[in-house]
Formats: C-alpha cells, sequence, structure tokens
C-alpha cells in the first residue's frame, strides 16, 4: 500500500518543477515510508511513496515499462493491492511477457500495455493508480470498484495534478486552500456525494472510474457499476455460494510477505474474517493470525447502553479470541488523550479536513499505531453491514419507507449530527435539507432496475445501493486514512466486487430468513464462531463514554471562545455554545451535544492548520 501523486502539464517541461514535485510526493510519506520515487518526462511526472508489502525489494516505484529497445512505453505510479496478480501474470507470460520482479505493480502496468485500459476489468482488488502512456502522450488515474484506496484530481488549464490525498495537491502552489458552501456541506453532513471533494475545483475519482486526461481535455468513464441480476439459487445454495465466496476471498487476501493479523470488534463481521484467515494460515502450515481490539479506561464511568450501542466488545472479543486460539492484544486508550490537541492535529492531517464523531477518528488512529508496532497488514470487517443489511435502520419501517437517506430517519439520527452550536443564518445559507433531498433523488435514479421485482424488494435494493454510493465511502475513508497515517495496509475482504455483486441481488426476504439482520452471513459462517457471537445483535464501531473526553473537549471549547479571532468564531452561535458550556459534563438538553462540541473544535482547528480560505458562494472556480 502507498501514496501516489503527480502533475501532467502539456505547457511546460516539468522537470523545471522538480522540487515542487519532490514536495507533492512527501506529503505521502506516512502512506509510503518504505521508499520513494519520482519520475519525469517533459510535461508528465509521477511520484511514489512504498509502504512494502509484496516483493520487498523488487516492487519499487514509479515502474516504467520499456520497448526491447528500450524506450519507455509506459509508467505506472500504483497504490492498492490485486489479489488475482498471479493468475494474471500467468496470463501474460502465456502472451510473451517477461517479468523482472514478483510484485503486482509489474502485471498491473504490463496488462496495460497488452490489454489497454480495459485491462481494468481483470483486476480482482483494492487499487488507485496513475499510468502515463508515452505512446499517446495520455495519463489515466483508475480506482476500485468500491472506491477502497482513494485518489483525487484537480484540473489546470494545460492538464491535471493528483494525488491520493488533497494534501498532495495542495503542496502544488496552482491549487488554492479555497473551501465554498459545497465543501462545508461536504463536512457537515454524514452523506458522500460521489466525485465530490472538500477543497474548490478538486475532484474525488469516483469508485469503478476511469479518468483519461489529453491534450483535448478529460474523459470520465465508468467501468463498474452496481447490476440488478434475478437472483436464482435457492437459500441452501444461497448460504453455501456466499461461504465459498468468503473461503476464496481470504485465501486470496492473506496474502503478504509481511506480518499481518485482524482487527477484531466481537460482532459476527470481525469474528468470521478473523476465523476464516485463522483457519486459512493453519490449513497453510504458518502460524495463528494475531488479533486486536480497542477498549477505554474508564475514569470513574462505567458502560451504558443506549439506541446505538447495546453491547461492549470485549466479552465477545474474549470469546471469539479463546475459540480460535488467536494471539490476541486488547489496545485499552485513554480518552483524555483521544480529546487532546496532539491526536487531533493528526487526525487533521491526515484527513485533510474536519471531521464529525471526533472520538472515533482519535481511537482509530491510536488502534492502528499499536497495531502497526506488530504488523504492517490488518484484515477488517468493514462492509458487510451495507450488504448484507446489518444496520439497525435496514429494519427499521420508518426509516425504510421515509423520504431520504434511511440512517438520518431514525430517532437516533442525532448521532450523525453535530450543528447546534452554528449560526442559523449559516445553515438557512448553506440549505442543507435541500442539498440532501437532491443528492437522494440523485441516488434513487441511479438505483438498476430488475423488471419483475416486488415492490419490497425494490425498495430494500434501493437502501443498498444508496449505503454502498453514499455511506460506505465515509467508512472507507476514515480507515484508510487513520491506518495509512501510521503506515498500515487494512485489507476489507467482504468488499470483494464479486461477493458485494452477490449479496446485492440476494433477495430482501432471503437476507432476513431467520427474522435477523445479515441472516446469509450468519449461517454462512456459523460453524466458525462460538454461539454468543452468532446470537449478538449488531454493535456499530465504540465510542468512549468516558467524562474525561468531554472535559477535555469543554475545555478546548472554552479556549475557542476567548479568542476572537478563532476562525471558526463567525460561523457559531455564541449563546448556544454558551448555554451548552453552562451544562454540567455529561448531562444536556440537547442529543449528543458532545458531537457539536467536536466538530467546533476540529473545524477551528483545520481552518489554521490548512490556512482554509472559506468562500461560501455557490461558485467552485
Amino acid at each position: 500500500m502507498c501514496g501516489i501523486t503527480g502533475w501532467l502539464s502539456y505547457d511546460q517541461n516539468l522537470e523545471h518543477q522538480r522540487e515542487v514535485l519532490q514536495k507533492m510526493t512527501e506529503t505521502m510519506a506516512l502512506r509510503g515510508p518504505d521508499a520513494h520515487g519520482l519520475w519525469i518526462d517533459g510535461p508528465a511526472a509521477v511520484g511514489h511513496c512504498r509502504l512494502s508489502v509484496i516483493d520487498l525489494e523488487g516492487g519499487r516505484q514509479p515502474m516504467v515499462e520499456k520497448l526491447d529497445s528500450q524506450k519507455d512505453v509506459a509508467v505506472i505510479t500504483y497504490s492498492g493491492e490485486v489479489y488475482n496478480f498471479k493468475e494474471l501474470r500467468e496470463e501474460l507470460k502465456a502472451e510473451g511477457y517477461h517479468f523482472n520482479t514478483s510484485s503486482d505493480t509489474e502485471v498491473v502496468l504490463k496488462a496495460y500495455v497488452a490489454w489497454g485500459e480495459d485491462f481494468v476489468y481483470k483486476l480482482n482488488g483494492m487499487f488507485a493508480f496513475a499510468i502515463w502512456d508515452v505512446r499517446t502522450q495520455e495519463m489515466i488515474l483508475i480506482r476500485d470498484r468500491l472506491g477502497i484506496k482513494p485518489l483525487y484530481y484537480y484540473r489546470t488549464h494545460d492538464g491535471v495534478i493528483f494525488g491520493s490525498e488533497p494534501k498532495a495537491i495542495l503542496a502544488n502552489p496552482l491549487v488554492p486552500r479555497r473551501v465554498t458552501a459545497q465543501g462545508l456541506r461536504g463536512i457537515l453532513q454524514m452523506v458522500r456525494v460521489p466525485g465530490y471533494a472538500v477543497f474548490a475545483g478538486m475532484r474525488e475519482v469516483m469508485p469503478g472510474e476511469i479518468v483519461r486526461i489529453n491534450r483535448q481535455g478529460i474523459v470520465n468513464r465508468h467501468y463498474w457499476r452496481l447490476e440488478a441480476r434475478k437472483h436464482e439459487d435457492n437459500l441452501e445454495d444461497t448460504i453455501k455460494n456466499t461461504r465459498a465466496l468468503l473461503d476464496d476471498i481470504l485465501a486470496r487476501q492473506i496474502i503478504a510477505d509481511v506480518p499481518l493479523c485482524s482487527l477484531l470488534s466481537g460482532g459476527l463481521d470481525s469474528s468470521i474474517i478473523t476465523s476464516l484467515a485463522s483457519k486459512k494460515l493453519l490449513e497453510s502450515g504458518k502460524g495463528n493470525i494475531n488479533s486486536f481490539s480497542v477498549d477505554f479506561i474508564d475514569h470513574g464511568a462505567e458502560f451504558v447502553s443506549d439506541d446505538i450501542r447495546g453491547t461492549r466488545d470485549a466479552p465477545f472479543v474474549k470469546d471469539l479470541a479463546e475459540h480460535v486460539h488467536t494471539n490476541h492484544r486488547d489496545v485499552v486508550l485513554d480518552s483524555r488523550e483521544l480529546a487532546g490537541p496532539v491526536l487531533r492535529t493528526k487526525v487533521i492531517h491526515a484527513m485533510d479536513m474536519a471531521i464529525v464523531n471526533g472520538d472515533m477518528y482519535p481511537s482509530l488512529y491510536c488502534l492502528f499505531e499499536e497495531v502497526k508496532r506488530h504488523s504492517t497488514v490488518a484484515l477488517s470487517g468493514e462492509g458487510a453491514d451495507e450488504i448484507f443489511g446489518g444496520y439497525k435502520w435496514f429494519h427499521d419501517e420508518d426509516a425504510v419507507s421515509g423520504k431520504g437517506y434511511p440512517w438520518m430517519n431514525l430517532s437516533s439520527r442525532k448521532f450523525f449530527e453535530g450543528k447546534s452550536l452554528l449560526k442559523r443564518d449559516l445553515l438557512e445559507k448553506l440549505d442543507l435539507e435541500n442539498f440532501i433531498k437532491k443528492d437522494y433523488e440523485r441516488a434513487l435514479s441511479e438505483v438498476p432496475i430488475l423488471p419483475g421485482e416486488s415492490v419490497e424488494n425494490h425498495r430494500m435494493r434501493q437502501i443498498v445501493y444508496l449505503h454502498v454510493t453514499r455511506f460506505l465511502c465515509i467508512l472507507l475513508d476514515r480507515k484508510d486514512r487513520m491506518s495509512m497515517a501510521v503506515g498500515l495496509e487494512v485489507r476489507v475482504p467482504f468488499l470483494d466486487h464479486r461477493l458485494v455483486e452477490y449479496v446485492y441481488n440476494i433477495p430482501w426476504d432471503m437476507k432476513t430468513f431467520d427474522g435477523r439482520e445479515k441472516s446469509i452471513l450468519r449461517a454462512a459462517g456459523r460453524d466458525l464462531l462460538p454461539n454468543s457471537i452468532v446470537e449478538r445483535v449488531k454493535c456499530p464501531y465504540p465510542s468512549t463514554q468516558d467524562p474525561a473526553y468531554e472535559i477535555e473537549l469543554r475545555a478546548a471549547l472554552a479556549k475557542i471562545m476567548e479568542d476572537e479571532k478563532a476562525p471558526v468564531r463567525p460561523l457559531l452561535d455564541d449563546k448556544a455554545v454558551k448555554e451548552t458550556l453552562a451544562r454540567e459534563v455529561g448531562v444536556s438538553s440537547l442529543p449528543y451535544d458532545r458531537i457539536a462540541m467536536d466538530l467546533v473544535v476540529y473545524l477551528n482547528s483545520w481552518l489554521v492548520d490548512y490556512n482554509v480560505t472559506l468562500d461560501l458562494d455557490e461558485r467552485e472556480n
């Protein structure tokens, strides 16, 4: 896993911009701490920072493919893993290609040279890369089908600037640090509009998209979208096929030339991944898997169940670790540190933006920081809830039938909000309700239709589609940024596109055949798990309930209110802030006040650290 960046400028020789390109590449150093590289040829330049996972010596980048005459044909800067690269290498060898390394990077590059941009249909994995075709003088940017790995670009008058993260693009002096109303909406809402980035003029390569840049301009093409297909398998075969897919996926994704582990929450998803990975490793004669979980030190507070989290993870983590005999470590965090300025700065510089639900980001960062001390690759259960129907709102009639995103239709929707401390006229100007309404209608128009499908199945198809395209991407971005900020690669087996395509088309009544959430997945993995986890109800990633976190947060907010020059002050409702600070810790007349405080503190730090110009004009450029 790596960080990539580059610049295409048809009107100049970028050799004269080497210093700028070096700075752009260096911003990706945390994503790729093991090696750095820069390739420049006339109008094109690509940079790379490498996290070595496969072929530690041979996979250096940028990587160049040459003709027999030693003339460059194409160069790649690549981030990710292609899990079927061994099969593709054999296919290319049969066509006469020779390999100098055992890396998947060389396979991807030669596959492009051999088969053109449609080679992407053959790839199974998570990836984001750029290829400069020396022959056609074109740059192509490609991102994996589910958007597991990030890739951004900024169009210039004579080309494009791109990078794994906005920071690489912002390191180029041509790119302003300007944020419009559209960008601020993207921060405030728990919905990701595909293709948009927070900074004005910047775009995100969409999941399953190819962006081709040449002298005539930019052409965007989707090579993958979810499709509606009739599900022909009966219940028994559906369970068997789901399990067979998971078996094959895990066999591919445990391959690494560095230490591998799993992230274990004691929930159904991570427990199945951990158990299957353990089984595969032991069958191959390797040692059992290492597993890691996260918990919090209590400073006078005990866990209390609420409408989001019904149980704490620790007892279930213990059950699975003992059942599978993993080499397990609990990572126990101090909530006071999670709210502190040091971690806040690290999170902001990893995300390049302010965040909502603040404590989840620094806690994930600290978890990954500890995991990295022992492993370089981790397996995670991300994506199962979205495709199998695991979230509470999938099974809430009001949430499903409501006119809007289902995770925002519940009484617990405040969990995803943090706007109560912002000025009312600011919120009116942003018109968030209309913004969400328009994107929701756009999203529904994208959902594929299956002729003859029942009304219920079509609605649940819509719900799954909304999660995959507007919700999952937020979680993937959080996990990618927090893990790559410490040089850890996280793999997500449930987002193998073959499994996603198969499960997407399972009828809803079959997905809930036992009257519960994730029925198919539970049945497919039942033999791998202790009964306590089979019966456990979905519980999301843990958030600290320790009052020590809120105390630290309040102190940071009070400090902002003492500083008249704090850049976030013009956005705040001073009265609402003072009322919040006057309430006792843990006592609130408004649900989830802590999230509102988190947002303000992170927003102010981001505006300062990134020297952001807020321009709430609707124009992007």
